[in-house]
């Protein structure tokens, strides 16, 4: 029997009793307005901000908005279990928390917090490459609780060998490549304000750690911060990888690897015959090519195309519970949140995270049952009608 999510919902109600109520917002779609007026321009914009007009990010938006769940009557949801197992995982539910930078931006306790905030809720955390904390430290932080590690595939072949065996050694089960960032988007948010925080050696912490990056430098990183913060960007990522530099992974990644940023089902076929186990259907949340197709409507196709050899995850435009029911329903197996839960850091720390983690897993328990689901597996796509456009 699984975790009842649902009864979040009356422990505010019960904690009501006593004049209490919710630090943030239940509502997650409020959750960019309010950091947006807390928070400086630089670090909101670097979060909040697309590609180009943003035109991406709407269009996410839009693709789960168009889809509408038709609810089922008189179907015994008494007894409900979002468990699922993903990767040879066993996760309480179809969430995980999306690998996102440079989290010092949005909270000085950065990635640990939400580390912990995931480890608290057994909800697997994705620790990204550019974060602001180094991998061991996050690995601390979370005890043995389910972690992955996203991999941006640096141009230096040590130094991509180095983070694979420190994210094993740290307990670091998943590998997440990410595909769709070859090199930086135009992101007028991030321009305008001339913010990159990179360039100020925040975002950096795996690199300068790491022995196999130390190793290509003249000075220690400390005593030539600046020559330190260009050879990471000289190396940062590679527009030159192809299909067959997979092999590189699959020799020095024993566990499961999942390819982020496959909206083509060709791509997907051929990270299938690459021996992938997995691919995120993702265009990241919109920050990498304007005008892109949104990722809900490329789920289907690519769960089509693959679900039957690989594992298909999603993310893009996930803020709420209804949003990871019709992402399950149009063929994810589990969903990633990134913007809600940075949101939740940046304005109240670790519980700003759980908060977030239960609110959406609440709602989604509620939306289930609502519906006529007992568990996850039994959504499909006939569960969606497609609003006439």
């Amino acid at each position: 029997m699984g975790r009842h999510w649902a009864d979040f919902q009356y422990e505010i109600y019960l904690n009501g009793m006593t004049g209490a109520v919710p630090r943030l917002p239940t509502d997650l779609t409020r959750l960019e307005e309010l950091t947006e007026q807390r928070l400086g321009p630089g670090p909101v914009g670097y979060v909040a901000g697309s590609a180009g007009n943003g035109s991406t990010t709407r269009a996410n938006r839009a693709a789960l908005e168009r889809r509408r769940i038709v609810p089922r009557m008189l179907r015994d949801v008494h007894e409900r279990d979002l468990s699922v197992e993903v990767l040879g995982r066993a996760l309480p539910a179809p969430l995980a928390l999306a690998p996102v930078g440079v989290l010092s931006i949005m909270h000085p306790d950065a990635e640990s917090a939400a580390a912990r905030a995931a480890a608290a809720q057994g909800v697997p955390f994705v620790l990204s490459s550019a974060s602001s904390t180094p991998m061991e430290q996050v690995a601390e932080a979370m005890g043995d609780a389910e972690r992955w590690f996203q991999l941006y595939w640096p141009r230096d072949p040590e130094v991509a060998r180095s983070f694979l065996n420190r994210a094993k050694a740290s307990g670091f089960s998943v590998l997440v490549v990410t595909l769709d960032t070859p090199l930086l988007a135009w992101r007028p948010r991030d321009l305008d304000q001339a913010y990159l925080p990179f360039l100020h050696g925040v975002g950096t912490a795996n690199y300068f750690s790491d022995p196999a990056f130390q190793a290509g430098l003249a000075k220690p990183v400390h005593e030539d911060p600046n020559a330190a913060v260009m050879h990471f960007v000289g190396m940062f990522a590679d527009p030159a990888k192809s299909w067959p530099d997979l092999a590189f992974l699959r020799e020095n990644w024993d566990g499961p690897i999942v390819l982020k940023g496959v909206l083509h089902p060709d791509d997907a076929r051929q990270a299938a015959e690459a021996g992938m186990d997995g691919v995120v259907v993702s265009n990241h949340g919109g920050r990498q090519v304007a005008g892109s197709v949104a990722a809900a409507d490329a789920l289907p196709r690519v769960a089509q195309a693959v679900g039957d050899r690989l594992t298909v995850l999603f993310d893009s435009g996930i803020r709420t519970g209804d949003d990871i029911f019709k992402a399950l329903a149009l063929g994810a197996r589990t969903v990633l949140v990134g913007r809600p839960y940075v949101y939740g850091l940046g304005l109240d720390g670790r519980p700003g995270v759980e908060h977030v983690i239960r609110c959406l897993l609440a709602e989604l328990d509620l939306t289930l049952a609502l519906s006529g689901h007992a568990t996850p597996g039994t959504i499909g796509p006939a569960d969606l009608v497609e609003d006439p456009a």
